[in-house]
């Protein structure tokens, strides 16, 4: 059998795996979560230099979609306090992070526009950038941290995390055509990378909830329970603003579909660290929706031949 082929028929086992091997072995994760970062920075990277960016523009449903992300992980935030910070902070990261990088594959697959998602996902992803450092700094776990300086040590993490990607995605264009065509031919290595860094965070994020009394159980499901609400109310009202807009694919997955590596690094970085299950949660809950939207689409293509 050739690579390629091995590949392929791993490709739809590769989440169960990453999870699996994140919870099996959690106990080394502190040893190797320095590299998650890095992976996320590729994992972008990756993602734009696929963009076309001379055909890229700020959409109608572009707007309408951050109108939802930015605005609306506030009002999650605050329409959850009454049951506590951490899962009003659970509520607000899974509405909050930006579109995943694997979301254009699956949008491709359901026949949705790849360059309106993309279009989206760079908008998300700077409005990220630029935002989370003051967010977080209000929402922070309640450390007595000079707001400026928090503000500035989230920005530094932050930011180039997200942008820095983008740029090189650009300069790479600029100084080499042919190299960013090849690598946007070989998006595939996004979701690799992606499997990868899945396996580092959620062995993060097991340490962590191992770590905790076992009367904590009951916050975690509840924090669980809150993020399959967010997710499907996403993929829903995304789905509206993407019909409204002439593309229901691309609003769904753009506002729905989630980089769920990167929320659980912020959530663990610079919120509750409890609030990490959201996000957690929220792999199963979004890849869930995925898969039976794929099966339908499938079945619908068979019922017609």
């Amino acid at each position: 059998m050739k690579t390629s082929q091995f590949l392929q028929r791993l490709k739809p086992w590769m989440l169960p795996i990453a999870m699996a091997g994140g919870i099996v072995f959690h106990s080394f994760m502190e040893k190797v979560e320095f590299v998650a970062p890095y992976l996320i920075f590729l994992m972008l990277y990756i993602t734009f230099c696929k963009a076309d960016f001379h055909r890229l523009r700020l959409t109608r449903m572009s707007l309408l979609l951050l109108c939802v992300q930015i605005p609306g992980s506030l009002v999650a935030y605050y329409a959850f306090m009454p049951l506590g910070a951490d899962v009003a902070q659970g509520a607000f990261i899974c509405v909050f992070c930006p579109t995943a990088t694997a979301a254009p594959v699956i949008t491709a697959m359901l026949g949705g526009s790849i360059s309106a998602l993309i279009a989206y996902s760079i908008v998300s992803n700077i409005s990220v950038a630029l935002l989370a450092p003051v967010i977080f700094t209000f929402l922070g776990n309640g450390a007595e941290v000079n707001f400026t300086d928090s503000v500035l040590t989230i920005s530094a993490k932050v930011i180039p995390l997200i942008l820095l990607p983008l740029a090189a995605a650009i300069v790479t264009g600029r100084i080499s055509p042919r190299t960013r065509r090849a690598i946007a031919e070989h998006q595939q290595l996004s979701f690799y990378i992606w499997a990868l860094s899945l396996f580092i965070v959620v062995g993060r994020a097991v340490t962590f909830v191992m770590a905790e009394p076992v009367e904590m159980a009951p916050r975690m499901i509840l924090i669980a329970l809150v993020a399959g609400v967010m997710c499907v109310a996403q993929f829903y009202i995304g789905r509206r603003i993407g019909r409204a807009c002439g593309d229901k694919i691309a609003g769904a997955q753009g506002l729905g579909q989630k980089n769920t590596v990167l929320a659980i690094w912020m959530a663990l970085s610079y919120l509750n660290p409890i609030s990490s299950v959201g996000p957690a949660a929220y792999i199963a809950w979004q890849n869930t929706i995925n898969s039976l939207q794929l099966y339908f689409k499938s079945r619908k293509e068979t019922n017609r031949d």
